[in-house]
């Protein structure tokens, strides 16, 4: 009896035990972000400093890092990139790097599937080897991070952050290219609405604005009522093409149309934009 009373205590004080949990020490992260028309994936594990000296010490110089803790962290891309001259196909890939004072190189490796490093590196399954600079940060960031900086409709900064560095990391997207190509395709029997949208896009990126004038022209004589904010976007194309008198005209009639939607926001920009550019 008393046998099996202490077989019986064991056996719950090892089931209490297995349930113990504990925080790990370098917590994984997902990080996902739309920039553009590509979607950026990030899945890592975050070191932090406790008081250690990272790079030179912890971290080695000169030696391929797995830029994280635990397994290499990886990257995806829904589209091709570009990083540095280098051409990257859509696909996943695990990031190294090769932590320097004065300069980093970035790697992106084919093989994503490591703890740590490849058991044999295999250069051909590198796609990306390029040397970015590092600069020194005021504040310590005390646990290791991947950020989405500077984002544009055609590139980004991918920041890499531990301790008291960071490591810029610039990365161009085929943006235009593939709006170019569907708005091309799109236009061959367009709508109103696809050709508003198709002028904007031109604006925003500040391209082709004689052809946005006259896609949205061409959009808002489709329209039956056009509303202030369409005006909105027709009237900064003209100021744009430095056509200040249309520009203003175009912008009193989006003015009007506001105050009588009751939307204040649009009538603000309007009496700005009126107001600077019956000064140009």
């Amino acid at each position: 009896m008393k046998n099996f009373i202490l077989s019986l205590f064991l056996l719950v004080s090892l089931n209490i035990s297995s349930q113990i949990q504990t925080p790990a020490p370098s917590p994984a992260t997902k990080v996902q972000q739309t920039i553009g028309l590509t979607e950026v994936t990030l899945e890592y594990a975050r070191p932090s400093v406790r008081n250690r000296e990272i790079f030179g010490n912890l971290v080695p110089y000169d030696k391929v890092w797995r830029t994280g803790a635990n397994e290499n962290s990886v990257i995806s891309f829904s589209t091709s990139v570009k990083i540095g001259d280098a051409d990257v196909p859509a696909g996943k890939y695990s990031v190294y790097t090769i932590p320097n004072k004065d300069s980093w190189e970035f790697i992106l490796y084919s093989d994503y599937n490591n703890w740590g490093l490849p058991s044999d590196w295999d250069e051909n399954k590198v796609v990306v080897r390029q040397k970015f600079t590092p600069t020194k940060l005021e504040n310590k960031m005390e646990s290791f991070k991947f950020a989405f900086d500077n984002l544009t409709n055609n590139s980004f900064t991918l920041g890499v952050t531990w301790g008291y560095f960071y490591l810029p990391v610039e990365i161009k997207l085929p943006t235009t290219k593939i709006v170019m190509s569907s708005i091309e395709e799109i236009l061959k029997n367009p709508t109103s609405s696809d050709l508003y949208k198709a002028a904007v896009y031109l604006l925003q990126e500040n391209r082709d604005l004689r052809m946005a004038k006259e896609w949205m022209n061409q959009s808002i004589a489709m329209m039956d009522n056009p509303r202030f904010y369409h005006l909105r976007q027709q009237s900064l194309i003209y100021a744009a093409l430095k056509d200040y008198k249309m520009a203003i005209k175009v912008a009193k009639t989006s003015l009007e149309k506001s105050i009588a939607a009751g939307n204040s926001d649009y009538e603000k920009m309007n009496e700005d934009s009126i107001s600077i550019w019956s000064n140009m």
